[in-house]
């Protein structure tokens, strides 16, 4: 059996609950939980919540600033369809979550990532949502590049785009925009960032300001990766699913708005940790069950793929098994197998949790 073709069937027949460790039902006298997800957390619980879900920074072999996955909307019908809006929402990466989030609506999402450049750069992405009333104000401090004229609330995400496009970079702008994110999330929010991390941040603002919306996964050097042409920023927000109909969290300002005032109750939560890790993918599994709440959607992008070559795989599927899920759980992923998509490359692929992961093994 081909490699691919093998990791897809490995993914299909393991990856949640054993039986043995499904929740019961309250009236077959499980205990009750405590408490209830929060409708919103005080800055000191975000960043507690943050810190002790976290594991030791790890590294990748890139910067992830962009996600590569073109087709990514494709799965968001059927995923709409599949997920309940109260659950919880996990997913890795950047941007992209924003648009599954988006989709969803979920009470809550952490986004787990192995490196801690990427809970940086999701405090970037918080802190430019709290300061933007509109989607054109979010481009605009997000690329350091002034809002051009005739954009309004009726302007889809293409049209932002195409006229941000003909904007140069702003240097004062960049520079008045990592104050305000600084202030924001040091001064107002009080989170106790390292300089490494305001590091990670200016540097993360810079590779936006020099390369604009034409910014893609690798950033400097080629536009290609394994022989497909990598999308830019601006094409992603612009990307539609199968039938043509758009769905990025740029797309619209009610998309947007939501996000923000998600992100205002600080209900996206990042963390560092690895998938195979002991501790982050457990840790939000408890604080869940603690709270009686149940992860509805998983997007792990292909970091199944890098877990098989590694041989970890096993130990993130018992991380999964930790997960609070129902029958209504469903995994996102990016696979050479996928379903949805559009030819080489990346395709998304979707389907249920619970009856793909009973064979995990249990040492």
């Amino acid at each position: 059996m081909p490699d691919q073709e093998r990791w897809g069937f490995r993914l299909l027949v393991a990856l949640v609950v054993p039986a043995c460790l499904v929740v019961l039902p309250l009236s077959l006298g499980a205990r009750p939980a405590a408490t209830r997800l929060p409708d919103r957390l005080t800055d000191q619980e975000f960043w507690r919540l943050s810190s002790d879900l976290s594991e030791p920074d790890g590294s990748f072999r890139s910067d992830n600033l962009v996600s590569n996955e073109v087709w990514y909307q494709y799965v968001i019908p059927d995923l709409i369809k599949a997920v309940r809006p109260s659950g919880v929402y996990l997913g890795v990466g950047p941007e992209q979550n924003f648009t599954y989030i988006a989709a969803v609506r979920p009470s809550m999402a952490f986004i787990i990532d192995i490196r801690r450049g990427n809970l940086d750069l999701q405090l970037l992405y918080k802190a430019l949502f709290e300061l933007s009333a509109t989607r054109a104000e979010f481009v605009s401090r997000l690329f350091s590049r002034p809002q051009p004229r005739g954009l309004d609330s009726r302007s889809t995400a293409a049209e932002i785009f195409d006229a941000f496009s003909r904007v140069e970079r702003s240097e004062p702008l960049r520079g008045d925009t990592f104050g305000a994110i600084k202030q924001h999330l040091v001064e107002r929010h009080r989170f106790a960032l390292s300089n490494g991390d305001l590091s990670s941040i200016a540097s993360t603002l810079e590779a936006f300001a020099t390369f604009g919306p034409k910014i893609h996964y690798l950033s400097t050097g080629t536009d290609t990766y394994g022989g497909a042409r990598l999308p830019t920023y601006a094409e992603l927000m612009a990307a539609t699913d199968g039938d043509g109909v758009p769905h990025s969290f740029l797309n619209t300002e009610e998309s947007f708005r939501w996000i923000r005032d998600v992100e205002r109750r600080n209900l996206i939560v990042p963390v560092v940790g690895d998938f195979a890790g002991p501790k982050a993918i457990r840790a939000v599994g408890g604080y869940l069950k603690e709270r009686g709440a149940t992860v509805s959607a998983f997007y792990l992008s292909n970091v199944e793929l890098y877990l098989d070559r590694e041989l970890t795989w096993n130990a993130f599927c018992r991380n999964v098994n930790a997960l609070p899920l129902d029958a209504n759980s469903v995994f996102i992923r990016s696979a050479f197998d996928g379903r949805y998509g559009h030819g080489f490359g990346l395709n998304s692929d979707l389907g249920p949790l619970l009856p793909h992961v009973d064979r995990c093994p249990a040492f």
